[in-house]
């Protein structure tokens, strides 16, 4: 026992270490692709921070049975260099015995990869989805760029020449036509972007406003000292009426209706439900083939490189299979058994591999003459 709870820390400690230095740099690379909201939408700080961190789930379900895999080979081929493993056999142990604090590792880590797919997935990827909805579709935090012309809304397009140090607007141009009967454009020689209770405005001062009838062509010409044009009133009231397939929880995809999507996504959804209760599976697959792997034939004083590249290209194999087979389900649905036993063949092989030495070394020596 208090071996186990040893190995057991030796492995959390590296898996810790590994998961945040994966999230870390996943996070930094994603984050990338919400930038614009930062440039062009005024977005604060903490708000895209949260934004981003709503993905969280998304990457730790991806991000555990790796880590749990390559915790299991760094602790086996550090305790095998210190040569702690080979006085642990030594001591009677058998493989399947030394290999038990990491599968009690990647049982609790399978556990953990349930709960984000099945739960915290959909939960948190849905609150992600409407936090940007919101944020594209919200005059809010509007940013007027100098030189550059900005659609708002529909049909709504906004022209800035510059952009003055203390906060006022230099040569606006605003065109307008979300009214198919009649066009409207104004000019203006400075104005200001505020923020109101009821929404952004846009207030001019010394400009015209053209507004011309679409029909016949009649343009009518009035100037202005201050003009002001209230942008909340232009924002539509739109909402989401598709989910995303992370957004849908294990029952909405393993049993779609119209409701959900179009009958002809049937099969790719069903697929993705499958993958939600296999892809966990891969923590125990995986952490398998490591200990299998390192455990397997004596002890060498060159090392386990060979041992560890040969755990490395069997762990890839076995992640593509989990992936690959998703494919193949989806466009050949009968093929859905096949997600199942990629994951628990190889899990199946590593255990019986272990189990194979402990039996050979068990065997009793014949008799002497």
């Amino acid at each position: 026992m208090r071996i186990t709870r040893y190995l057991a820390g030796q492995i959390l400690t590296a898996m810790v270490f590994i998961v945040v230095s994966m999230t870390c740099v996943i996070w930094l690379s994603q984050s990338l692709r919400f930038v614009d909201l930062i440039v062009n939408r005024g977005l604060p700080i903490p708000s895209f921070v949260y934004l981003t961190l709503m993905l969280m789930p998304t990457w730790l379900s991806i991000v555990l049975p790796i880590a749990a895999f390559a915790a299991t080979v760094f602790v086996y081929n550090k305790l095998t260099n210190d040569r702690e493993l080979v006085v642990l056999s030594a001591a009677g142990l058998s493989p399947l015995r030394l290999a038990g604090p990491a599968m009690v590792v990647a049982v609790a880590t399978m556990l953990a990869t349930y709960l984000m797919t099945l739960y915290l997935v959909p939960m948190s990827y849905r609150g992600f989805k409407e936090l940007q909805f919101q944020i594209r579709h919200n005059f809010d935090h509007l940013v007027l760029r100098e030189g550059e012309f900005r659609s708002i809304g529909d049909g709504l397009t906004v022209y800035v020449r510059a952009r003055e140090d203390t906060g006022q607007l230099a040569g606006i141009v605003v065109h307008d036509q979300s009214n198919a009967k009649k066009t409207v454009t104004l000019v203006a020689e400075r104005g200001a972007l505020i923020t109101a209770p009821e929404g952004p405005r846009v207030v001019m001062a010394n400009g015209s406003r053209q507004e011309r009838d679409t029909q016949t062509g009649r343009v009518s010409v009035l100037y202005f000292d201050r003009y002001t044009i209230d942008l909340g009133a232009m924002r539509e009231e739109v909402q989401r009426t598709i989910r995303d397939q992370n957004e849908l929880f294990i029952d909405d995809l393993l049993y779609p209706t119209e409701q959900i999507t179009d009958p002809k996504n049937f099969d790719e959804y069903i697929a993705e439900g499958h993958q939600r209760l296999t892809s966990p599976l891969l923590a125990l697959s995986l952490t398998a083939i490591g200990v299998a792997v390192l455990l397997s034939g004596e002890f060498s004083r060159r090392g386990q490189t060979i041992r560890i590249i040969t755990a490395v290209l069997l762990a890839s194999c076995a992640e593509a299979m989990g992936l690959g087979s998703k494919y193949l389900a989806v466009r050949y649905p009968s093929l859905l058994p096949i997600m199942w036993l990629a994951v628990i063949v190889p899990f199946l092989l590593a255990l019986m591999s272990m189990t194979q030495r402990r039996l050979r070394r068990r065997s009793p020596a014949p008799a002497a003459s």
